[in-house]
């Protein structure tokens, strides 16, 4: 077995040596941290250590299941997860279809840069953006929207419990479908041309060789990504949430990931936040583990 792997090295030493450091970050960054999951178990003590504490057992994860909290973070991680995954997920694939039925070079282009220029905008700058543009008496989105009685003329979008999630859900979509449909190109790029000329001799117009010819084209990719974005459904993003976050919206952004920051951090509870974040992984893993078999049951496509 030794004797294999060193085969396998020595045979592709240059590959090995491209992904050496990601190998190095994912050791480091990924699996080091793993020796601090103990600290979910024991009682921290700030001279003993993370490993000097007394060991309590599942009583962390006993007292988060008991608080009040448990349900009101599980239930606004989930339904803003939810969302995500339900509007978000398609938006790439639809925009990599728009953009790959442009024929015109210098137009497609252009829109490619144009949407993939939001994800470079941090999620500081982001928040700030949305601040500006839902403002309840300045903000240009916010006064469209009135102006057009789509929403009450008194209503506040960043502090109003029933827009948050809305409005965490769409901001999401315009700054990360652009980056998100690179991969769905790529897919597209890499079909046959001679299914698009079968198609036409059989009479297909662009829509049916989207459904028959692209789409299927999509299906492996459109499967893996899935299965790797069920492995994150409880893993909302804890910047976004907290900027966004305030004394009127708390009841509905409150999430597991700002809960842990709030409780574990801030007052310094931080075995008992070890034990929250830990649960969340837990979870993550089982649904991504589920979806996997699933998929391997049904379409026989798998991470593994």
């Amino acid at each position: 077995m030794g004797r294999k792997i060193l085969s396998v090295l020595k045979k592709d030493w240059q590959l090995w040596i491209m992904i050496l450091p990601a190998i190095v970050y994912i050791i480091i960054f990924c699996y080091g941290p793993m020796y601090g999951i103990q600290l979910a178990f024991r009682k921290y003590d700030f001279s003993k250590g993370l490993t000097g504490g007394d060991w309590v057992g599942f009583k962390y994860f006993i007292q988060y299941f008991e608080s009040p909290m448990f349900w009101t973070t599980l239930r606004n991680t989930f339904i803003i997860s939810f969302f995500t995954l339900i509007c978000g997920f398609p938006a790439p694939i639809l925009l990599a279809l728009v953009v790959n039925s442009l024929r015109q070079q210098k137009l497609k282009k252009v829109v490619q840069t144009a949407v993939y220029m939001p994800y470079f905008i941090s999620t500081v700058v982001m928040v700030a953006i949305l601040q500006i543009l839902l403002s309840p008496s300045t903000g240009v989105v916010s006064g469209l929207l009135k102006s057009m009685h789509l929403i009450p003329p008194s209503i506040n979008l960043l502090g109003t419990p029933s827009a948050f999630v809305p409005v965490y859900v769409l901001s999401g979509i315009w700054q990360s479908a652009g980056w998100n449909s690179i991969i769905f190109i790529a897919a597209l790029s890499s079909v046959d041309g001679q299914l698009y000329d079968a198609a036409k001799v059989d009479g297909a117009n662009r829509w049916q060789q989207v459904i028959h010819v692209e789409l299927p084209a999509l299906v492996p990719t459109i499967v893996i990504l899935l299965i790797m974005n069920m492995g994150r459904v409880l893993s909302v993003g804890f910047e976004k949430v907290f900027l966004m976050q305030n004394d009127m919206n708390l009841p509905v952004s409150e999430v597991i990931s700002t809960y842990v920051f709030n409780v574990g951090v801030q007052s310094g509870q931080f075995s008992f936040g070890s034990a929250v974040g830990l649960f969340n992984t837990v979870i993550n893993f089982a649904f991504l583990m589920i979806a996997n078999m699933v998929s391997k049951k049904a379409a026989d496509i798998s991470l593994m």
